[in-house]
């Protein structure tokens, strides 16, 4: 029936076209809709399950659910043509986003910068795990003795071709993305990117062929220089290269929208990329295209200095900076630095300090799933399980980093002991065993997620592993021991817990023939409850009829009878005694039920579910038993005025129709308790 009425609400409200997104506090459903005239407001209205219906501006809609509301958005959320609705909850992506608003805004350029780096890279993060797992097989197979690595044959030419290529053409790959996500014609920032490593432009560095050609060797490396049109050409092997492509498409976005503006539409398609093509394929073979060589080159060198003489600081600082980075997206940066060090250097030293943040990351998420066994927490367990395997198969942390740490911030504390341990371990171990490049700490020739399968393709593997190993146990001893929840998370889930088992116990005993037994224990508990005959006062102030609130919904009795009171203080208490049936995690609602069966609500000023529980110090949980008079929240009144909202507190009775009356008192001023409702029966 449930699911059916979902059904039902969402062809009404227009179809899961009509919707952007939806959202629910503690009674309503919240739509932001495409076109508020193609609500059936009537058929709403007079649907089972549904309470009422209330448009309201800028092509928003409420429906009134009451108490049922948030398995009712759980309901909404499952049916398969609700699949591309924006939902209102919590999901790691929102998690993602809430933690990276916290740190913008305040330098839009560089939140512009990094959200540039992230979405060149990101599309293809696929096919970088594919070839560094292939890269891992490769190596462990060579380690193994299986394959001689000095011996050429044509089968390991040709797996080697498969992971080569992803680096090889990376550059163009990259310029796609970024041309892309600067809404240019993506093929035209391939192609330009593409010139650079065609067959005909690589001669070019030939002396033996162009007489124009010039090759000197500086620091031991060969730089060779073309005429071309009379002007000099430094040449370069653009293969593997990040900072080139990401350059140039910066570039192309400029020349693209200008030539865009001076160029009739009729024949944009031919010179628009004509025009692009020549102007940015010439900046970036002469300008760019060296600048950004220069640009990998110095910084690459940069880093490798201080892995040299302070690899403690470099080797330690990595794996502590990474926790924060990650969330924020700022780690993209030092993901380009690993491709450049490859293709300049022939190897990257950052891969290994990385991987002990990752096991640490891991090894945290480890003692998740081992507390959430003991607990009989299902929903953590599952939740667990899968990031664990996404982490140690994958080298991919973020399953675990949305899905668990940021939601849990206890678990910083624990998992950053663990990254400094890893730290110190490769940083000591890497520093009284070089590896064989001669530089200090734990290198690899490949980029490669650091994963339980890609152990192999670190120089000195066996300190990467002690590494990565300390890491992960640190982490996981610290979890276990400690926890990761505060004491009133563990309250709450083991309330959950405890109602779970009582719900299974309960459908056992019905499956077995008990139900007459329950039903008459629960009639005969109900007949000795004591009776609720009055409603008080949530908090002191004065009271006001539903029709003088400012909230329509309220008004149209929607939600039942009650009242509204303009508060004079800033704590909200228990209005009877019973269970508490919801509790909004913003603390702006609470609905209560008595023993015997009144339902009332508690909404905690109008429209301040926006406020997203800032000035909320909510002081209870669902399902916790609380007597009348208890503390529910203690609200900072006047941040709520500062946001804009309205601190009218309403008391209604959900289940008014249920009852032979409810009378409020209005018009009077009244202390914490005192009756603003009368049942009658």
């Amino acid at each position: 029936m449930a699911e059916s009425t979902a059904s039902q609400i969402i062809t009404a409200i227009g179809g899961p076209d009509n919707i952007r997104s939806l959202t629910h506090c503690a009674t309503r459903l919240r739509f932001e809709l495409v076109d508020s005239g193609k609500v059936d407001k009537q058929r709403l209205e007079t649907m089972k399950g549904v309470l009422g219906a209330v448009p309201q501006s800028g092509n928003r809609y409420q429906v009134v659910i009451g108490g049922t509301v948030a398995s009712m958005y759980e309901d909404i959320m499952r049916l398969p043509e609700m699949a591309n609705v924006k939902a209102g909850n919590l999901s790691n992506a929102d998690v993602k986003a809430a933690e990276r608003a916290k740190a913008r805004g305040k330098v839009a350029w560089l939140d512009a910068f990094f959200e540039y780096l992230a979405d060149s890279f990101r599309p293809i993060l696929g096919v970088l795990l594919g070839a560094s797992i292939i890269i891992a097989l490769v190596n462990l197979c060579i380690s193994l003795k299986l394959v001689e690595s000095d011996t050429a044959t044509a089968t390991l030419v040709f797996v080697q071709a498969i992971w080569k290529g992803v680096f090889y053409f990376l550059p163009i790959m990259i310029a796609y993305n970024a041309a892309k996500k600067l809404r240019v014609d993506p093929w035209l920032g391939g192609s330009i990117m593409a010139m650079l490593m065609t067959p005909q432009f690589a001669s070019l560095a030939d002396p033996k062929t162009w007489s124009d050609t010039v090759c000197h060797t500086v620091m031991g490396s060969t730089q060779c220089t073309a005429k071309v049109f009379g002007l000099p050409m430094q040449l370069s092997d653009y293969s593997g290269n990040v900072f080139v492509p990401l350059l140039m498409a910066a570039v192309l976005a400029l020349v693209y929208r200008g030539l865009k503006k001076i160029i009739p539409e009729s024949i944009q398609l031919v010179f628009l990329p004509f025009l692009s093509m020549i102007i940015v394929g010439t900046l970036t073979a002469f300008i760019i295209g060296p600048i950004g060589v220069w640009a990998g080159n110095g910084i690459g060198v940069g880093l490798s200095w201080m892995n040299a003489h302070a690899p403690f600081i470099f080797a330690i600082a990595i794996p502590l900076l990474y926790p924060f980075l990650v969330p924020l997206g700022l780690h993209w940066p030092l993901n380009a630095l690993m491709l450049m060090n490859i293709q300049t250097m022939g190897y990257d030293f950052i891969q290994g300090p990385m991987g002990t943040w990752n096991f640490a990351c891991f090894g945290a998420t480890a003692g998740v799933l081992f507390l959430s066994i003991r607990d009989h927490d299902t929903q953590m367990r599952q939740t667990s399980i899968g990031a664990l395997a996404a982490g140690l198969l994958g080298g991919v942390s973020e399953p675990s980093l949305y899905g668990i740490h940021l939601r849990y911030k206890l678990i910083y504390s624990r998992m950053l002991v663990g990254c400094g341990v890893g730290g110190v371990v490769i940083a000591v171990l890497g520093w009284i065993f070089p590896s064989s490049t001669g530089a200090h700490g734990v290198t690899t020739t490949a980029f490669a997620f650091t994963s339980l399968l890609t152990i192999p393709v670190f120089d000195q593997m066996w300190v990467y592993a002690i590494s990565i190993a300390a890491a992960f146990v640190t982490s996981l001893f610290l979890i276990i021991t400690l926890d990761y929840r505060t004491p009133e998370q563990k309250a709450e889930l083991k309330e959950r817990v405890a109602q779970e088992k009582a719900d299974l116990a309960l459908e056992a005993e019905t499956k077995s023939g008990a139900a007459t037994t329950t039903a008459a224990a629960t009639a005969t508990a109900t007949k000795e409850a004591v009776t609720t005959d009055i409603v008080g006062a949530p908090v002191a102030g004065h009271v006001i009829a539903l029709d003088e609130s400012g909230d329509s919904v309220f008004a149209s009795r929607a939600l039942g009878e009650g009242v509204a009171i303009q508060p004079r203080n800033s704590t909200i208490v228990a209005p009877i005694s019973g269970v508490l049936q919801t509790v909004a995690d913003t603390g702006h609602a609470f609905g209560i039920k008595s023993d015997d069966g009144v339902e009332v609500l508690v909404h905690v000023g109008i429209d301040t579910v926006k406020m997203n529980g800032e000035g909320f110090s909510v002081a209870v949980s669902a399902n916790q038993r609380v007597k009348a008079g208890e503390t529910l929240v203690t609200v900072d009144f006047d941040k709520v005025r500062e946001a804009g909202f309205s601190t009218t507190t309403l008391v209604t009775v959900l289940n008014t129709s249920a009852l032979a009356g409810v009378m409020p008192k209005t018009g009077i001023d009244v202390n914490v308790g005192d009756p603003v409702l009368e049942i009658q029966r």
